[in-house]
C-alpha cells in the first residue's frame, strides 16, 4: 500500500472513532459516555497526527533535518493523551460514585430543567431578574436553594 492509501484508511478510522465517540456521548449511561470520551479522544489524536509531517525521529543528528517528523504534533498528542486520561479518571470516579449511591449510572433529568422546558413550551417564562430587591419580586427567584422553592410550590393551594 502506498502513502495515499494508508492516509485514506487512517482518515476513515478517524471518522469511525469520532462518529462512534459522539454517538456514545449522547447516551444516558455514564459508562457509555466514558467510552465515548475515550473513542473521541483517540480519534482526535489520530487526526492531529495525520496533520503532521511524517519522517524520521525528530532527534538532531539522526538524519537530515528536512526528513524529520514534526515534533510539535507529537507533543500536542502526548499532552492530549494525558488530558484524556485525567478526564477518563474523573468520569470513572463519577460513574462509580453514581453506581455506589443509586445502583445505576444513568444521568437523570434535573427537575428544574424540566420545569423551565415546560414553561418555555407554554411561553410562560418570567421576566429576567436584574438583581433589584422589591416587594413585587417572585419569591422563587429570590431563594437560592432549589429544595426551598419546591417546598413553597407544594405548600401553595
Amino acid at each position: 500500500m502506498n502513502g495515499t492509501g494508508t492516509t485514506v484508511v487512517l482518515v476513515v478510522v478517524v471518522g469511525v472513532l469520532a462518529g462512534a465517540g459522539v454517538t456514545l456521548l449522547l447516551e444516558r449511561s455514564l459508562t457509555r459516555i466514558l467510552l465515548g470520551v475515550i473513542l473521541l479522544g483517540n480519534g482526535v489524536n489520530l487526526l492531529v497526527l495525520l496533520g503532521g509531517r511524517s519522517g524520521g525521529p525528530p532527534v538532531v543528528g539522526t538524519g537530515p533535518v528536512d526528513r524529520m517528523s514534526d515534533p510539535l504534533t507529537q507533543a500536542m498528542v502526548l499532552t492530549a493523551i494525558v488530558i484524556t486520561f485525567g478526564l477518563t479518571a474523573f468520569l470513572l470516579a463519577v460513574a462509580y460514585r453514581s453506581w455506589y449511591l443509586q445502583g445505576n449510572d444513568e444521568v437523570q433529568d434535573d427537575l428544574e430543567d424540566r420545569q423551565v422546558a415546560e414553561l418555555a413550551a407554554r411561553r410562560e417564562l418570567p421576566a429576567p431578574d436584574l438583581g433589584g430587591e422589591g416587594p413585587d419580586e417572585d419569591p422563587e427567584q429570590v431563594a437560592p436553594e432549589p429544595h426551598l422553592r419546591r417546598l413553597r410550590r407544594t405548600e401553595e393551594p
